[in-house]
């Protein structure tokens, strides 16, 4: 592998990352995609919601052929004490065009547009750490994973939130407590009467859930439900600045959630079947890192690109708009 030169090296092989992928491949540039994990979407925890908007204009129709769990038609907002709750809620059974949004697995969903990405010929290496960036004259040249040395026109960083490759190139500063969450998440299995009589998912409808509140004990952060085909996803997230505020930890706040007289009767008799733990960036605008350099540039999570206003939490389907720009960007200088 270290003998082989590539138009584009793209390190992470999540939605970001992947949707260069696709866009640089069908232009028919040589390009490779490293990826820490051993599957795209191996290592990936987003609660998750997907707005369609960026995933339609790379693949139009997606609809039919994506991974999707369920088209969000309620929208539920709570602010919750310990003992009680206000809810608000928001129904429209037939969302279309930019309006309309998913829940998703990603490790499904991940897996399914990697493999997009591959049949337009990009090749993907999974299971490889990159450790360091070649650069020379003060040009990114390519990457170092472990022994191996691959040279290459441009990298573009989509490896997730924390990215010390960002570092290393000189676009990005360690992250400060108030900038980044720390994010558990449990998918929890129910049966699909359980989904119609807690949820109201009846066929392919779905709710998204947000909670303030009780679930950090009102510092920085909140809750969330997610509802998919055979099970809801459910968790906490919770800036890591204000953690100590609450005066419990993030573990204890996800029990505590879970244990709520208005949670606990929603997940009674589940299944436990994953639980997972991510950092998330929530810097907004002016924690964002420098978004490119010479011959390197950042999308997705590594570039801050992620939307949590508590009534809102959105990064996918800025992730796949941030590659698909990313590789435009690099076509646009590979024929000037």
């Amino acid at each position: 592998m270290s003998e082989d030169r590539f138009d584009a090296i793209i390190v992470g092989g999540g939605p970001a990352g992947s949707a260069a992928a696709y866009v640089l491949a069908k232009a028919g540039l040589e390009v490779a995609v490293i990826e820490r994990g051993v599957t795209c979407g191996s290592k990936n925890m987003t609660g998750g919601r997907l707005y369609g908007h960026s995933l339609r204009r790379l693949i139009p129709d997606f609809e039919e052929r994506a991974p999707l769990e369920r088209r969000i038609t309620k929208e539920r907002v709570s602010l919750m004490s310990a003992s009680a709750t206000t809810t608000l809620e928001f129904d429209c059974p037939s969302p279309v065009g930019d309006s309309a949004s998913w829940s998703v697995i990603r490790g499904r969903f991940d897996a399914w547009l990697a493999s997009e990405a591959e049949a337009a010929g990009a090749t993907y290496v999974c299971g490889i750490r990159v450790d360091d960036l070649i650069v020379r004259n003060g040009k990114v040249r390519g990457i170092v994973a472990g022994c191996d040395r691959l040279e290459c026109d441009v990298v573009i960083l989509a490896d997730g939130v924390n990215s010390q490759l960002a570092q290393k190139a000189g676009l990005a500063k360690p992250l400060q407590p108030m900038q980044v969450a720390v994010g558990l998440k449990e998918v929890i299995g129910l049966t699909e009467q359980q989904l119609r009589d807690r949820f109201g998912a009846v066929g392919d409808n779905g709710t998204a859930w947000l909670f303030a509140g009780e679930p950090t004990r009102g510092s920085i952060g909140g809750g969330f439900i997610y509802t998919n085909k055979e099970n809801v996803s459910l968790g906490i997230v919770a800036t890591v600045g204000d953690i100590d505020y609450s005066g419990i930890s993030v573990v204890e706040m996800l029990d505590r959630f879970k244990e709520n007289p208005l949670i606990a009767p929603l997940i009674e008799g589940g299944e436990l079947l994953e639980y997972s733990g991510h950092l998330v960036p929530e810097g907004g605008y002016d924690a964002m890192p420098e978004l490119f350099g010479d011959g390197v540039l950042l999308a997705g999570d590594s570039a801050g690109m992620v939307m949590n206003l508590g009534y809102m939490v959105r990064g996918m389907d800025l992730a796949i708009e941030a590659g698909h720009r990313a590789a435009s960007t690099v076509l646009y200088a590979k024929r000037r």
